[in-house]
């Protein structure tokens, strides 16, 4: 019924931008691609790819605050998230492009879109 190609590549697309999560552009990506596609699938993964944005961007913050206030003690924690959310992104690519039937669900995440 829908392209398995077309399917993985937005998908893909979607659980990509995130490496480009230093610019706000990041999230247009999969917002645009929500509101653009009729696949529940690839519909699926856009919002599960905005949900996971906004949890490195709050997960980010928090670091942050917690570096700054510790005067540095904490950096350790902002590298280890750094590395934590590339693996997740990692980790979704591979799965969405590996089985394009259902959207990806990121563990332990909030979900509010």
């Amino acid at each position: 019924m829908y392209d398995t190609d077309t399917r993985k590549l937005l998908s893909a697309i979607s659980h990509g931008a995130i490496f480009l999560s230093s610019t706000v552009i990041s999230i247009a990506v999969p917002i645009f691609i929500l509101f653009n596609t009729q696949d529940p699938v690839v519909k699926g993964n856009a919002r599960e790819a905005i949900n996971f944005h906004l949890n490195v961007w709050l997960c980010g913050f928090i670091i942050g605050v917690l570096v700054w206030l510790t005067l540095g003690l904490l950096l350790p924690l902002g590298g280890l998230w750094f590395i934590v959310h590339w693996a997740l992104t990692i980790w979704a690519l591979f799965n969405v492009l590996g089985d394009a039937d259902k959207p990806f669900r990121y563990p332990f995440i909030f979900r509010v879109v």
